[in-house]
């Protein structure tokens, strides 16, 4: 039962990331578009950190087993 609840905690955070950093690079898009310095930053930042949430689910679930 608890193995089922962990990989699923891990999914949801790796779809979650997956998500987050799919929106970051829709947001840098928007800001190379414009010329928009501080929304092409965010984007990126945006993209590092969808990265970072899939890797720690992925570490997580490495741990886990």
């Amino acid at each position: 039962m608890l193995d089922s609840v962990l990989d699923l905690i891990v999914k949801f955070a790796t779809i979650g990331g997956g998500l987050w950093l799919v929106w970051g690079v829709i947001v840098l898009a928007g800001g190379l578009k414009d010329n928009n310095g501080p929304q092409s930053q965010a984007g990126i930042w945006q993209i590092v950190g969808g990265g970072l949430i899939i890797a720690a689910a992925q570490l997580f679930n490495q741990i886990a087993l």
